[in-house]
């Protein structure tokens, strides 16, 4: 595709002078960190400062490492999103509202290329601060609960992955058709409320991308589970992130006319 690799360097170039490349992995990491750690002094710092009658004692339940890592993803799920919502819901909006897009638009532009080039580096930077959290919450949990198998760690955090680069297109597809404005709200409504919506009524269907973060957390499960619907969800997930960067180029090409000049 014609000038990714100029668009490709812009758009790093530009991450790097925002500080998103540097601020967004240290938010992930601390999350990481204190999510392990939390867990583990919990019970001590309960018992320190709590002011229960004498005589009576609270049971913390027992937490294994896997169980770390699927609260951590939790996190992710309502904080990561929301700062993937915040940090680039005016990706394309933005340039198109303060004018810069012009000094792009008026030359000769590929918008596939424009597209793409915003979606690699949005999902360089998302799924590199993601992995880089759990990592730095795998160090944690070996240390302070149970070894985790490496297997089951690479299964979890890939599966998750692909509800990252979902997330990820479908705020840039919101920004190439809809102002900032309708972009964070419609953004919050998919990838934060209808989750939520989802874990309490979801039982009713085993098909969606809403699902991937259960499934990502089948594979610390001893249990045999049903992988039909795992793979199904998967494959449905593929095909609505290509139809997603179709829609984000074609509506990023049509809204370059109302470009700010």
């Amino acid at each position: 595709m014609r000038n990714l690799g100029v668009l490709l360097q812009k758009e790093w170039r530009e991450n790097v002078r925002n500080y998103k490349l540097f601020w967004i992995p240290v938010v992930f990491i601390i999350f990481g960190i204190i999510e392990p750690v939390t867990n583990h002094f919990l019970p001590q710092i309960m018992k320190s400062i709590g002011n229960m009658p004498e005589g009576m004692e609270f049971v913390w339940p027992e937490l294994r490492g896997e169980d770390i890592f699927v609260s951590l993803m939790g996190q992710y799920q309502m904080i990561g999103m929301l700062i993937l919502i915040l940090a680039f819901m005016g990706s394309i909006a933005s340039e198109r509202k303060n004018g810069t897009a012009t000094l792009l638009y008026v030359r000769p532009m590929d918008f596939g290329s424009y597209f793409l080039s915003k979606w690699i580096v949005v999902n360089a930077i998302m799924l590199g601060s993601m992995w880089a959290g759990f990592l730095a919450a795998w160090y944690y949990i070996d240390i302070l609960f149970n070894p985790v198998d490496v297997g089951e760690v690479m299964q979890f955090a890939g599966t998750y992955s692909l509800w990252v680069v979902f997330a990820v297109t479908v705020v840039l597809a919101l920004s190439a058709w809809l102002s900032t404005g309708g972009v964070a709200g419609v953004s919050i409504l998919v990838l934060i409320v209808l989750p939520v919506i989802d874990s309490f009524v979801g039982m009713y269907w085993t098909i969606s991308p809403l699902k991937l973060a259960t499934y990502a957390s089948y594979a610390f499960q001893d249990a045999l589970v049903e992988t039909s619907a795992v793979w199904l969800s998967i494959g449905l997930t593929v095909v609505l992130i290509i139809g997603l960067l179709l829609i984000g180029i074609f509506f990023a090409k049509r809204n370059a006319a109302k470009t700010t000049v």
